[in-house]
């Protein structure tokens, strides 16, 4: 395999001529296919009843698909508005009582800390760093009641760092308490092992090449099969008709679709669903295999230049991005900008990011850029 040339074809993606598109750690481009998928929805919309049912059989499908793409059951995959909208809906069933603790790193993206944070019923302990050591460390200089929950991101949104899972797992389990992941850094680009959380969630308009609007939720039933979930919606009971009130009609589902709280996002699964087309056409290692030896020859670029590189080198220890740190990041990303190269910053750092459309010309481009800068 070379790089030389994109494993994806890049004419396929609605990339600005004559770009370098690095940005996917925060959006990807979109797919031209999907243009076409805005039509079958609004003509679905459009026919009433057996419109719905289209829409809702649609819904379905999509899950299963999910399912297969990311090695899980059906029944084990959801879909909320958001990965924030899904860790709030799982907190909300985890059955705290007063004084649970719940470890995330410092720096952990809201959309896995803020519905944790909020709550009146746990003690948020915030680890310094992603990594075991620090989570324990954090711990035992916290006490309080037992460890309900571990939260991490498989993939820092930060520095591009990836955690080591088997040892959160191990923490977790010699501490009783359920590990949380947040895979959205790296699904659609990089193998991910559901099995190993307790839940799991992924945004669906990164690597995975959807939209906002829908977000994968993950119940592994094998580890928690006594979790039994009280439906925070509409969508998410047994029975949705004829909406009565009283308990037995306010059941929820003991799948993982008691995560959508009323009707499906219908357009936004119909748009997942045609990327997960798409990107079952690749092999998942050659995937992955591809841009991450772009990744490490970013890193190894901007290193020799002397920048602040913060992603780790080792493969097994990044994702699909390198970070640098800056303490201006949106004048370098518009200055990129000026030059062809779309980057991502904030929080201190400039992020490049990696998909199927690059090849080993977007780092020479990147890298010629950066020179230009300094």
């Amino acid at each position: 395999m070379t790089t030389e040339t994109a494993l994806f074809d890049p004419a396929a993606f609605r990339i600005p001529p004559g770009t370098a598109h690095l940005a996917a750690g925060g959006e990807t481009p979109f797919l031209h296919s999907h243009d076409a998928i805005f039509a079958r929805y609004a003509d679905d919309k459009s026919r009433g009843l057996a419109g719905r049912e289209r829409l809702n059989a649609m819904a379905e499908r999509v899950r299963a698909r999910a399912a297969d793409y990311l090695g899980a059951d059906p029944c084990e995959i959801g879909f909320a508005g958001s990965v924030a909208d899904g860790v709030a809906i799982a907190a909300a069933n985890a059955g705290f009582e007063a004084g649970d603790r719940v470890v995330v790193a410092r720096h952990e993206f809201p959309s896995v800390a803020v519905p944790l944070a909020m709550r009146s019923d746990v003690a948020l302990v915030e680890a310094r760093n992603p990594d075991c050591a620090a989570f324990t460390e954090a711990i035992e200089a916290t006490p309080g009641g037992p460890v309900r929950v571990i939260a991490v991101s498989y993939v820092s949104y930060v520095d591009g760092r990836r955690v080591d899972l088997a040892a959160f797992r191990r923490l977790a389990d010699a501490l009783g308490a359920a590990l949380w992941v947040d895979f959205t850094q790296c699904s659609g680009v990089l193998p991910v092992d559901l099995a190993i959380t307790d839940f799991a969630f992924s945004s669906c308009y990164k690597w995975l090449l959807g939209t906002t609007s829908a977000a994968v939720c993950y119940w592994n039933r094998t580890r928690r099969p006594d979790w039994r979930p009280r439906a925070s919606g509409w969508g998410g009971l047994v029975h949705n008709a004829p909406f009565k009130l009283d308990d037995a009609a306010l059941r929820a589902r003991d799948d993982a679709g008691v995560f959508t709280r009323g009707n499906p996002a219908h357009l936004a699964l119909m748009i997942l669903e045609n990327a997960l087309d798409f990107l079952g056409r690749f092999d998942a290692l050659a995937l992955a295999a591809h841009v991450q030896d772009l990744t490490t020859s970013l890193i190894l670029g901007l290193g020799e230049m002397g920048l602040a590189v913060t992603t780790p080198a080792e493969r097994e220890c990044h994702g699909a991005s390198v970070c640098i740190r800056h303490p201006d990041p949106p004048a370098v990303v518009a200055r990129l900008a000026q030059d062809g190269v779309l980057a991502w910053g904030g929080h201190g750092r400039v992020r490049f990011s990696f998909h199927g459309y690059n090849h080993a010309g977007d780092v020479a481009r990147a890298l010629r850029a950066m020179a230009a800068l300094a």
